[in-house]
């Protein structure tokens, strides 16, 4: 089986990492649409357009039995396009909405997402079906996408985020946090990728949720593999086919990552 991961730009590794943790037999092809990027400030029919061109493409060219949408501004928006082009199962990414409201005791929980995500009626939606209960805040940020994707573009260590830049990024959320906000949702698959920077200028009463976990039982589900045999030696797993719509470049991925390979070189689709 052949699992593609697509993305505006690297914040669907963090999705990539978790689907092979539970399903390291299968095949996997990351793709980012670095041509475009970002897709946080762009309209929405510029993303529909740009998104559902790569996918398409990179579908076809790799030759997938199922891609996920790692974005979760081009699930919000691009999704149905998507879906209506390429004939496999394509799996978006949903905003832990959900799960963050169940486990909230204060009743109180904010979505960190980009500008386009947080501005989406969709998520309004998610809110009032899954979190009516709930004192909700939304953040919007596009330059912590860009420092998560500075982030993987060195080797690690060799880069540092700036912890006052993101201090001022999510003001917001740690004032609320004194106030009793309780879980935050990583509403932006780029977020994941920062965890251990927003833990350290968060306070350590606020709990991070990501999609990343329950798109991976998805997947799985989808494909019917049989967790129970998904066991395997890191060292034998294969490497990860990469792929971008505009200049080559090299992902360097983070001890975390349960991969053979340190790095992932980007080749143009073509």
């Amino acid at each position: 089986m052949r699992v593609g991961v697509f993305d505006s730009g690297l914040g669907g590794l963090s999705i990539l990492g978790a689907i092979q943790s539970a399903g390291p037999h299968f095949d996997f092809a990351y793709c980012c649409d670095n041509l475009n990027f970002p897709y946080g400030t762009k309209t929405e029919d510029d993303v529909v357009i740009a998104a559902t061109a790569i996918a398409k493409k990179f579908s076809k060219a790799i030759n997938l039995d199922l891609l996920v949408i790692a974005c979760n501004t081009a699930s919000v928006v691009a999704l149905d396009s998507i879906r209506r082009e390429i004939p496999i199962p394509v799996v978006g990414v949903v905003p832990a909405v959900k799960p963050a409201a169940a486990a909230s005791r204060n009743k109180f929980i904010g979505i960190l997402a980009t500008p386009v995500t947080i501005k989406r009626p969709y998520l309004d939606q998610l809110v009032k079906d899954h979190a009516s209960d709930c004192k909700v805040i939304k953040c919007g940020s596009s330059k912590l996408v860009a420092i998560a994707e500075a982030k993987m573009r060195g080797m690690p260590g060799s880069y540092q985020p700036d912890l006052d830049e993101i201090r001022a990024e999510i003001m917001d959320i740690s004032n609320a946090a004194s106030l009793g906000l309780d879980q935050l949702v990583l509403g932006c698959t780029h977020f994941p990728l920062i965890a251990s920077e927003l833990k350290q200028v968060l306070p350590s009463s606020l709990h991070l949720l990501d999609s990343g976990e329950a798109i991976a039982k998805r997947v799985m589900n989808l494909l019917s593999a049989d967790v129970s045999s998904s066991v395997m030696d890191p060292a034998n797993r294969p490497e990860i086919m990469g792929f971008c719509s505009g200049e080559p470049f090299t992902v360097f991925l983070p001890q975390s990552f349960k991969s053979n390979t340190y790095k992932i070189e980007l080749h143009k689709l073509t």
